[in-house]
């Protein structure tokens, strides 16, 4: 089942209250040592509502804990399921460069895709590979440069 994402795919950019929030949920949940192949019993408060035990895979946990931290330095978070499908536009903008240089990627076949119509479309785990390896390229590349101004004295 191939599900692509809608250009109005919902964003959570918190406000400052939001960010402060996360950062109190996020401090106070991390410091249980919860394994991610276990489960975890929460309770569900509300106004005026019953409370309700709820159990939840704690691999779950794990993902909510990743977001409230994101979300308390005011990052905005989305949730994209990892087998969605994207526009080459989307892909430009998660690896922030421009739509002509990401079709040169997959002219070249350094990211896979498929045509639907006229249109590609590239799997979100595959742009992800992608922006890995691109990302470990560039680490290597600037230890190099790094180093290379050690060793000449250049103050770095």
């Amino acid at each position: 089942m191939n599900k692509q994402i809608s250009e109005n795919f919902e964003t959570i950019t918190p406000s400052e209250a939001d960010a402060r929030l996360a950062f109190e949920s996020w401090r106070h949940l991390e410091t249980y040592k919860i394994p991610k192949r276990s489960s975890v019993r929460i309770k569900v408060l509300t106004k005026g509502g019953k409370p309700e035990t709820v159990s939840i895979p704690g691999s779950a946990l794990h993902l909510l804990l990743h977001m409230l931290n994101e979300m308390s330095q005011g990052n905005a978070v989305t949730l994209v399921p990892s087998h969605a499908e994207i526009t080459t536009q989307q892909a430009a903008n998660m690896l922030n460069v421009s739509r002509p240089y990401l079709v040169k990627l997959l002219d070249e076949g350094k990211i896979p895709c498929r045509t639907v119509g006229k249109y590609r479309r590239l799997r979100f785990n595959d742009l992800m590979a992608y922006k890995r390896k691109d990302d470990k390229v560039r680490a290597k590349i600037l230890d190099r440069l790094t180093a290379e101004a050690q060793k000449l004295g250049m103050g770095y």
